[in-house]
C-alpha cells in the first residue's frame, strides 16, 4: 500500500485518509475517491489529499477484518458468538449467550505478532460475559493489509476465541445461622449472580452453624450446584463447612484462594454436584473472587487447585467497604 499526499487530479480511486470539510458537507475519511469527489474537492479549492492506494497483493481493511473475524470463531453458532458487519477496518464479536469467555491466549498472541496493522483485542480469559457484551473486536488499523500476511493471521487465529455456556440449571443456597449472625443477608446477592448466569436458586435451607445440620443439608440438595455461605468465616480446612462436606461423603479441593477479597472460599463436590463454600463477601454484589470459581464451575469448566492458585497474579480485586477487616487500618 502507497500512503501519502497526491495532486485530487491523480486520486481517483484512492481512500481518502483524512476527512475533508466541503461547502456543505464533509468528505470522511475512509472514502474510495470516485470522479464526483475529485470535482467537489476541487471546486472546494482543494489541490492535494492525502491518500492510501491499494497495490497488488493488498486486501482493503474492511475485507481483511472480516476474512479475519470469520477465521477466529468459523461457527459462530457454536461458537456462541456474533460477528458484526466490518465497519472502518473493524469487526466486533459479541456474546449471543451469558457465560465465560474461552480465548485461546497463545494462537491469539502469534495472530498479534504478525504486522501490528492486523490486530485483535479481547477480555481476559475466562472473564463472566453477559449476552450483548462484546468479547473481542478485530481491527485493521491501515486501509489495507498484504494478502500473505492477512493469511498468516488467519491461519494463527482460527477457531482462536468462543464463548463457554452454562451447563448447570439451578443451585441450592445452605445458609448457616449464629446468634447475631447475618442470616440471609446476602441471598439476593447470591441469587443474582446465579440469575446472571441463566440458574435458578432453587432453595435457600437455613440450618444451625455446625457440622452435623451442614452434612445433613448437603446430603438432601438435588439441585445441579450446592452452595454454602457460613454464618462465621470459614477459617481451617477442618472448619465447620469444610468438614461437613466430607461427612456428607464428599471432597475438598481447595481450601482458600489468593484473591482478595474472595480468600475464604472452599472447593469440592458430593458425588457428580459441585459444591463452593462461599467467602463471607460473596454477600456483596460487588466482584470478588467466588465469582470467577462459580461462573467457571457453572460453564461445565473444570477449576483444580493448581486453577485457584494461578489466579493470584491478578487477584487484587476493589476492596469492599463493609469488610469489618478492611486492609488499611
Amino acid at each position: 500500500m502507497k500512503f501519502g499526499p497526491v495532486p485530487v487530479g491523480e486520486a481517483l480511486g484512492a481512500v481518502l485518509a483524512h476527512s475533508v470539510k466541503l461547502k456543505d458537507r464533509k468528505l470522511r475519511k475512509g472514502a474510495t475517491l470516485t470522479p464526483a469527489h475529485l470535482a467537489a474537492l476541487a471546486e472546494a479549492g482543494e489541490t492535494e489529499v492525502v491518500v492510501a492506494r491499494l497495490e497488488p497483493g493488498d486486501v482493503h481493511e474492511n475485507e481483511a477484518a472480516a476474512h479475519l473475524a470469520e477465521a477466529l470463531v468459523p461457527d459462530p453458532q457454536a461458537a456462541g458468538l456474533r460477528l458484526t458487519t466490518a465497519f472502518t477496518g473493524r469487526v466486533n464479536l459479541i456474546a449471543e449467550t451469558p457465560g465465560v469467555a474461552l480465548p485461546d491466549t497463545a494462537r491469539l498472541v502469534r495472530l498479534n505478532r504478525i504486522n501490528p496493522m492486523i490486530t485483535l483485542a479481547t477480555v481476559p480469559a475466562f472473564r463472566q460475559m453477559h449476552a450483548g457484551d462484546m468479547v473481542g473486536t478485530v481491527k485493521i488499523i491501515s486501509y489495507a493489509v498484504p494478502q500473505d500476511d492477512l493469511a498468516r493471521a488467519c491461519a494463527a487465529a482460527r477457531d482462536g476465541l468462543r464463548m463457554a455456556a452454562p451447563v448447570l440449571r439451578n443451585a441450592t443456597l445452605i445458609v448457616t445461622e449464629i446468634p447475631g449472625g447475618a442470616g440471609e443477608k446476602g441471598v439476593p446477592a447470591i441469587g443474582a449472580r446465579l440469575e446472571a448466569l441463566g440458574l435458578t436458586l432453587d432453595r435457600v435451607t437455613l440450618v444451625p452453624h455446625r457440622t452435623a445440620d451442614i452434612a445433613r443439608a448437603l446430603s438432601e440438595v438435588e439441585s445441579d450446584l450446592a452452595l454454602i455461605l457460613t454464618a462465621s468465616a470459614t477459617s481451617d480446612p477442618a472448619d465447620v463447612a469444610p468438614e461437613a462436606l466430607r461427612r456428607a461423603g464428599g471432597t475438598v479441593t481447595r481450601f482458600g484462594m489468593p484473591v482478595d477479597p474472595g480468600n475464604l472460599l472452599f472447593l469440592g463436590a458430593l458425588g457428580p454436584r459441585p459444591v463452593i463454600g462461599l467467602p463471607g463477601c460473596a454477600r456483596s454484589p460487588a466482584l470478588n473472587g467466588a465469582d470467577w470459581v462459580l461462573a467457571r464451575v457453572i460453564c461445565g469448566i473444570a477449576v483444580t487447585a493448581e486453577d485457584i492458585a494461578d489466579m493470584g497474579v491478578g487477584g487484587l480485586l476493589k476492596e469492599i467497604p463493609t469488610r469489618p477487616q478492611p486492609r488499611r487500618g
